[in-house]
């Protein structure tokens, strides 16, 4: 079937340079955590086939959707889920060979040349199914290749990444529990951030694609200054983007009033900053209660208080508190304005181990009550594995998005 879409033989060089590849990704397969893993070697898999974004698609036996667990490259599609044997993915997953389209706009199933369910425009796909014991388990997406047309030794990397991932998947016992319908809090779609510096233009965020869902915990992992600050403030509405489309509760944000913004920082935002940024001057429970009188859905501040272990510390002031109750009334200062998101850059950075530690448990308790969506900015890669989804970040562009189907609690990290 897809024989035709190929070039030729590209000789013992290629063959040989593959063998490493292939030998690379066994390597990073046996990386600790297996979703960390699956991402960065598909990663090297994408850079070495030239293709803009790549999806890998995991079955889910209990609810019978298939979903994007892992995406890389500029398209972010990791999360999206459709019913098992629907749609292209599907009709490949049915298959044995690879399929293989090079033009979406003459293809019915891409209306537009669209896909049919990211949305994404698409210029040529490959889709090489997942088998193993016979059976399909998932898919390995490639968008976008350059030059459209995939050498053989190309479809065999490809195919063997697609066993191979497999394997290592029933090996390390690992059972696609994720896939379900979530709600969209917030929709960002090819944001652009520039600032002058000097007589030139420093170009921060290049075109950044990212979905935010209810009651999840999203961390943003990057190196000083790939943008991930940046993109948080954006989210927060702490910063404008020069370019691109923000969609928050399903209405057009992309170039809000300063009403609107200064509405939305006060009744939809938490803020937990790596400073604490309390009142010196007001006791534990005043800096909550500040807050609390200047957002209308506000909630006890004794409570919010209570939430985070310090009921004993409400009438304390800042400089009789450790950093790490610091922190905790920085998070009840959050808490109490019921707020759609909570944004925490860096929250533990200023911690040592063992206080770091158990603000992340607060973090985590946040979600499993699904009280709120928390997004966590870090470079720590060890409390990435409590996300339920990672982003990351390299040279302001998304390289990666994964989804932990099954997230480390926090109490279990070490660093």
């Amino acid at each position: 079937m897809y024989r035709e879409t190929i070039n030729g033989d590209m000789g013992m060089a290629n063959k040989t340079e593959n063998i490493q590849i292939m030998w690379k990704i066994m390597q990073m397969l046996e990386g600790e955590q297996i979703e960390t893993a699956l991402s960065d070697a598909f990663e090297l898999l994408i850079k070495n086939v030239e293709a803009d974004t790549g999806a890998i698609w995991l079955l889910n036996p209990d609810t019978k959707k298939v979903t994007s667990a892992i995406s890389v490259g500029k398209a972010a599609i990791a999360g999206f889920s459709i019913e098992a044997g629907k749609g292209l993915i599907g009709e490949a997953m049915n298959l044995t060979d690879p399929t293989v389209i090079t033009d979406t706009v003459s293809d019915s199933r891409f209306p537009g040349g669209k896909d049919e369910i990211t949305g994404e425009s698409v210029k040529n796909v490959l889709l090489m199914p997942m088998i193993l014991h016979k059976e399909a388990i998932g898919c390995v997406e490639i968008i976008d290749k350059k030059g459209e047309k995939y050498s053989e030794d190309e479809v065999f990397l490809i195919h063997s990444f697609a066993g191979l991932v497999a394997m290592v998947m029933e090996e390390r016992g690992y059972s696609n529990s994720i896939g379900g319908d979530k709600k969209i809090i917030m929709s960002l779609r090819n944001i652009v951030k520039d600032y002058p510096s000097g007589q030139e233009i420093s170009h921060i965020l290049k075109g950044v694609d990212l979905d935010v869902y209810e009651n999840e915990l999203l961390v943003i992992l990057g190196e000083s200054g790939c943008g991930k600050t940046t993109l948080l403030n954006i989210i927060g509405g702490m910063d404008r983007a020069t370019d691109g489309e923000i969609i928050f509760d399903g209405e057009d944000f992309s170039n809000p009033t300063e009403k609107q913004l200064t509405n939305y920082r006060r009744d939809d935002v938490g803020y937990i900053f790596q400073s604490y940024n309390l009142m010196p001057n007001l006791t534990a429970l005043e800096n909550v209660k500040f807050i609390a009188e200047i957002c209308k859905n506000a909630a006890d501040p004794e409570k919010a208080i209570e939430m985070v272990g310090l009921s004993d510390r409400a009438g304390n002031y800042p400089s009789m508190m450790s950093g790490g109750q610091q922190q905790r009334v920085s998070i009840a200062r959050a808490i109490v304005k019921n707020p759609r998101i909570i944004l925490a850059d860096e929250p533990t950075a200023a911690l040592d181990f063992s206080t770091g530690q158990e603000v992340l448990e607060l973090i985590e308790d946040l979600i499993s009550k699904k009280i709120t969506t928390v997004i966590m900015v870090t470079h720590n890669v060890e409390i990435a594995k409590m996300a339920n989804r990672v982003v990351r970040v390299r040279d302001g562009r998304i390289s990666s998005i994964r989804v932990n189907a099954w997230p480390v609690h926090a109490s279990e990290l070490s660093w």
